[in-house]
């Protein structure tokens, strides 16, 4: 089949001889042919430079996917984090919370069922300070106190568990994230944001002038690939992009392929009644526009709340729009049948890649 493929190209270049067609693009575009399909494992493996942006379990279960198909693959991570463990030890340690970060690293181990076992094991109620956390917030808090270094930690635990590829957090800095509703209400604490069962207007860090983390940006200018979410997006999504050193960074990276993966349910407490468009616009009003050219949707509907809370409903979205705001809107089936309010890892990871590559032959 390949030699045929070589045939018809050699036949082209005799055609278009006399029209000066560079016999580079030629060589090219026989080589392309020869590309392994995207969908198989191999294709792209060290290739393709991944930079994936947000928090919680939504970047945790893109990695699982996206290690498949490249080891260059980082990602960045939202450190505002102040519920449970992670803020017990941000706050005891005065340091960076690390409960996303553990997740990230269980996902891009080459055993992540065994060391997500190992890692998400939580001590139980009575063993004093250790009651409730789980073991690999506390291997990351204790190699903190050792070296007495977030960054040193990181480096050291990316040596230890073999991981595939790098996780980092978006800024080295302690921040609170706070917000303002519709209403006027303010509130502090990204733990407290959703449970005010408010409209979020916007939301914002205690202080001015935090710098981004320089490996982070570093990253972000070289990636090949960014894929911003998906997650909560006011809580893991927007902390990183309020971030003024990290969204330049996106948003001048003109080579890279962009991609918004929008959530495939509405969350309580933060985006309940919100569309597609809503989303992009909330995403806008942060860190303002073009951080993306792609927003990836899932267009499969299978569940609808039957009961409202206190917080809202929660419901599957999808959109009807290939087009908004310039931004295009590439529908797929994303969907977790099993848990069909969240992605199904290897579909999401799929169909990033298959758009990265029909982008890159064009």
């Amino acid at each position: 089949m390949k030699h045929i493929v070589f045939q018809e190209v050699i036949i082209e270049a005799y055609i278009v001889r006399r029209q000066s067609m560079n016999l580079k693009q030629l060589l090219k575009k026989w080589w392309l042919s020869l590309k392994y399909d995207p969908t198989d494992p191999r294709y792209g493996r060290g290739e393709i430079k991944i930079v994936a942006i947000g928090g919680g379990t939504g970047i945790s279960n893109l990695l699982r996917g996206l290690k498949k198909y490249s080891r260059d693959l980082t990602a960045i991570v939202a450190v505002s984090d102040a519920g449970k463990s992670s803020g017990v030890i941000r706050k005891v340690f005065k340091t960076l919370p690390p409960g996303d970060i553990r997740k990230c690293l269980a996902a891009l181990s080459d055993d992540y069922q065994l060391l997500s076992e190992v890692f998400e094991y939580r001590f139980p109620k009575g063993s004093d300070f250790l009651s409730g956390h789980p073991l690999g917030n506390i291997w990351l808090a204790a190699l903190i106190q050792k070296y007495n270094s977030f960054e040193k930690a990181l480096v050291v635990s990316h040596e230890i568990l073999n991981v595939a590829g790098k996780v980092y957090p978006s800024t080295m800095a302690i921040v609170q994230l706070s917000a303002i509703f519709e209403d006027g209400k303010r509130v502090t604490g990204e733990d407290k944001i959703p449970l005010v069962g408010r409209k979020i207007k916007r939301v914002f860090f205690n202080k001015l002038g935090i710098r981004a983390y320089k490996k982070s940006i570093e990253v972000i200018k070289n990636a090949d690939l960014i894929v911003i979410g998906p997650g909560s997006l006011y809580t893991s999504i927007i902390p990183n992009l309020l971030l003024p050193e990290i969204s330049k960074a996106v948003r001048n990276n003109h080579s890279a392929v962009r991609i918004f993966v929008a959530n495939c349910s509405t969350e309580r407490g933060e985006t309940e009644e919100m569309d597609i468009p809503d989303h992009i616009r909330a995403i806008e009003i942060h860190a303002g526009k073009k951080l993306f050219d792609y927003v990836l949707v899932n267009n499969k509907i299978l569940r609808r709340s039957k009961m409202t809370s206190k917080l809202g409903e929660i419901n599957n979205i999808t959109s009807q729009l290939n087009c908004y705001n310039n931004y295009e809107i590439v529908l797929r089936d994303l969907i977790d049948r099993r848990f069909p309010l969240y992605h199904d890892r290897d579909k999401l990871a799929k169909e990033i890649i298959l758009l990265y590559n029909d982008i890159k032959r064009k």
